[in-house]
């Protein structure tokens, strides 16, 4: 039932925000949550890392790898091509959105490690992080914090390293939201 409505909902926020990013600017509002995370202190920055690599297209593959190996082989499958979908997706459509990344829009933008080339929105990585969160949450319950909160924390790591405005990182995790809930329908009930 909540997927009849969480679903919709989450497409809505993603193309809500695609439309406002489609307008290539940023507003006060985003501005201010972006210096927020963006400024805090860099050397978050290598300890962060790691943990932006749960929104990789690798982490869809060390994740459906994990699901099998507890002998879940359909939340593995789901994690594969729900993963992959929505990572092919996230590139697919930057072209139609054109937003660029945080230094393209705003002066003095920090940037942690390396420049990330290409364009902005949605985040692909928070698309990624939030996908695999719901798919594993789905598989077991008691993984829903976890998997969350690290969802969560790609997201932020993204903006914290200049790779990503705010926006970015919600159409993303909207999109992963909507992409996760749908194949954890394929998923047997717990």
């Amino acid at each position: 039932m909540l997927d009849r409505v969480a679903v919709p909902a989450a497409a809505a926020v993603f193309l809500g925000l695609g439309a406002h990013a489609r307008e290539r600017r940023v507003g006060p509002g985003e501005e201010r949550v972006f210096r927020l995370i963006n400024g805090l202190p860099a050397m978050l920055g290598p300890p962060l890392w790691p943990v932006m690599q749960a929104g990789s297209l690798a982490s869809v593959f060390v994740t459906a790898g994990w699901l099998h190996r507890r002998g879940d082989d359909r939340a593995a499958t789901a994690a594969l091509a729900a993963g992959a979908a929505v990572w092919a997706f996230a590139k697919g459509v930057k072209p139609s959105i054109g937003r660029g990344r945080p230094a393209a829009h705003l002066a003095r933008t920090r940037v942690i490690g390396r420049e990330q080339s290409g364009l902005g929105y949605p985040s692909g990585h928070a698309a990624v992080a939030a996908t695999l969160a719901v798919v594993v949450a789905a598989s077991d319950r008691r993984l829903l914090a976890p998997a969350a909160g690290l969802a969560m924390m790609v997201a932020a790591a993204r903006v914290h390293a200049g790779a990503h405005l705010p926006l970015d990182v919600v159409g993303g995790g909207a999109l992963g939201l909507a992409a996760g809930l749908m194949a954890r329908r394929a998923l047997p009930r717990r």
